[in-house]
């Protein structure tokens, strides 16, 4: 049994010491700012300004309704977020860049409530950081946009930066895992764990990072672009089950292939 683990890429991980480390994966993805990224819900800061209920003297009160706009520095509404959105994209040819699956126009990575401009004069107006990859390109392209105009007030795009990843892409780089002949030891450890066999991402819990060569001693020859490619190390676990370790794998999504450190 012993050996039959060994043999599996993916050895499935179970024990107190293993599921510190994968909760401290975790918690790294979801620290704003972080290299580590569950796929940077890209309403995870309208979600914080809301509450689930509070209870006085007994009595459960819900959360009070949220409103259309957020005010100086409160966290971005839902509507807020969809404009930005929409304003992000208005006028821009698809044809020009890619998604993550290829499709025409550019992989949404994150919406987020823009630091104050230093130079604006009295009270400043809301702004929203629309972030995408664009997967023709190898480029993320950020958009600032004016919540009081609904127009776009800067645009910046630079190579060689990659942001935490979406949950788009962790789904997407899993299915590449699956599907590849290096995720023959996920597909193994997923059937020993569930005694099912493992068809798509939807079986799993997935999160992640971006994989950075620099940190590992020895580059595999397909993962020397890491860095100008978009790289992940796909975190997966069994849903209500147990965490089946990927580490070593690193799927390069611009390329859509998989490979292996060590």
């Amino acid at each position: 049994m012993r050996e039959i683990v060994r043999r599996h890429l993916g050895k499935v991980v179970a024990g107190a010491a293993v599921a510190a480390t994968a909760t401290a994966v975790l918690v790294g993805v979801n620290l704003p700012g972080s290299e580590a990224g569950e796929s940077g819900d890209r309403r995870a800061n309208a979600a914080a300004a809301k509450q689930d209920a509070v209870a006085k003297d007994g009595v459960i009160e819900a959360a009070p309704e949220e409103g259309a706009k957020g005010i100086g520095s409160d966290p971005l509404t839902d509507e807020e977020i969809e404009r930005a959105e929409k304003a992000s994209v208005s006028g821009q040819p698809r044809a020009s860049a890619r998604d993550v699956e290829g499709d025409r126009g550019p992989q949404l990575l994150s919406t987020n409530l823009s630091e104050p401009d230093p130079n604006d004069t009295g009270a400043a107006p809301r702004r929203a950081e629309v972030v995408y990859y664009d997967y023709k390109k190898d480029a993320v392209v950020t958009k600032t946009v004016n919540l009081e105009t609904g127009k776009v007030d800067d645009t910046t795009t630079a190579q060689n930066v990659q942001p935490p990843p979406s949950q788009d892409e962790l789904v997407e780089g899993a299915r590449l895992l699956i599907a590849d002949p290096l995720g023959k030891g996920l597909k193994q450890d997923f059937k020993h764990a569930t005694g099912k066999k493992l068809t798509g991402p939807d079986q799993l819990q997935l999160s992640g990072m971006v994989f950075r060569k620099e940190t590992v001693e020895r580059v595999p020859s397909g993962l020397t672009e890491c860095g100008k490619h978009r790289c992940l190390q796909v975190v997966t676990k069994v849903k209500n089950g147990p965490w089946i370790d990927t580490r070593s794998l690193v799927v390069d999504l611009s390329t859509r292939k998989v490979g292996r450190l060590g």
